[in-house]
């Protein structure tokens, strides 16, 4: 135990004043404003060119070049011998708090999913207290969750809609529901999830290799695992166009599309900065930066790989099977 009387202080470095955290909220929210405009143009573009895309992809690379930059000049003071053992503990709580904003993210879009499916989708049916007006508004809608028809469509279209005209929505003539995919075989969803599952074993074992200052045994099983992210994304890109070009399944499909794209969706890019995020350890790995000792970058990688397993197991009971 130290003494608390003693003189000695452990060498803190301070970085000097940074913009980075300024200019990476720039780009992040150039990409959230870009992302919103594609989808609202999507609804109700109606043709015309916002240049919501242009915007999107500037706020994209802008973020990512901005991350790039900050976390080669991190790595480098690192490899410098600039970190103290404090600064290392503010590194892993840091990363803490970080997952901890991705797991309210994604907390909101379930408590939607939630509410469509436990109240506001049996109130527009007209069940319940909530539901006494709506029943009214919504003659012949009945609900059912995959919801198969929409009330715009119970009630005749969007000319016949008593509400306001927010666009037109078509419903899916599938569900990517178990009961729909005909052979178990052939539901993607069961397969993305072993592709996961197995990436997590994968994942552990790479640090299980590292721990013991194996980094043949590390690179390996890091190779394997972003192998298994690389496929992952390439099985959900087919399941998107099996939704759009065989199911009927859209942003358009009403609450039961936009909430099924929305949360895969976005749990499908969380995969692929998880995945980036691994290969740019297994990349430093091959060039000699880590140790036994010394190898918080792929922990870092290594616990938001863990988390985006778990969101997707989330995903697989709540949005495909129950």
């Amino acid at each position: 135990m130290s003494n608390p009387n003693s003189t000695e202080y452990e060498t803190y470095y301070v970085p000097e004043k940074s913009k980075m955290a300024v200019m990476a909220t720039i780009g992040l929210m150039l990409s959230i404003f870009g992302a919103a405009t594609v989808m609202n143009d999507k609804t109700f573009g109606d043709g015309i060119t916002s240049g919501s895309w242009t915007t999107l992809v500037v706020g994209l690379f802008w973020f990512m070049a901005v991350l790039f930059y900050w976390f080669r000049m991190t790595i480098r003071e690192n490899i410098a011998g600039m970190n103290s053992a404090q600064l290392k503990k503010s590194y892993v709580l840091g990363m803490f708090w970080f997952i901890f904003s991705e797991v309210m993210f994604f907390f909101a879009f379930f408590g939607v999913l939630f509410y469509v499916r436990t109240l506001s989708g049996p109130w527009l049916a007209g069940e319940g207290e909530g539901g006494r007006m709506n029943g009214l508004l919504w003659e012949g809608f009945q609900y059912a969750w995959p919801m198969m028809e929409t009330p715009q469509e119970a009630v005749g279209g969007a000319a016949a809609q008593p509400m306001a005209n927010n666009g037109t929505f078509t419903s899916p003539q599938t569900s990517m529901a178990f009961a729909e995919a005909g052979a178990w075989y052939k539901w993607l969803p069961l397969w993305n999830t072993i592709i996961l599952l197995t990436s997590s074993f994968t994942v552990h074992m790479a640090h299980m290799g590292i721990l013991a200052g194996n980094k043949s045994k590390f690179n390996a099983w890091l190779g394997v695992t972003v192998g298994l992210a690389i496929i992952f994304l390439f099985v959900q890109y087919y399941e998107y166009y099996e939704a759009y070009a065989h199911f009927g399944l859209t942003l358009n499909s009403g609450v039961y599309g936009s909430t099924f794209f929305m949360l895969t969706g976005f749990h499908g890019f969380h995969v692929f900065m998880g995945m980036t995020m691994l290969a740019i350890q297994l990349i430093r790995s091959l060039r000699g930066d880590f140790t036994a000792e010394d190898h918080f970058g792929f922990e870092a990688s290594s616990w938001y790989w863990h988390f985006v397993d778990v969101v997707w197991v989330m995903l697989f009971l709540f949005v495909y099977i129950l």
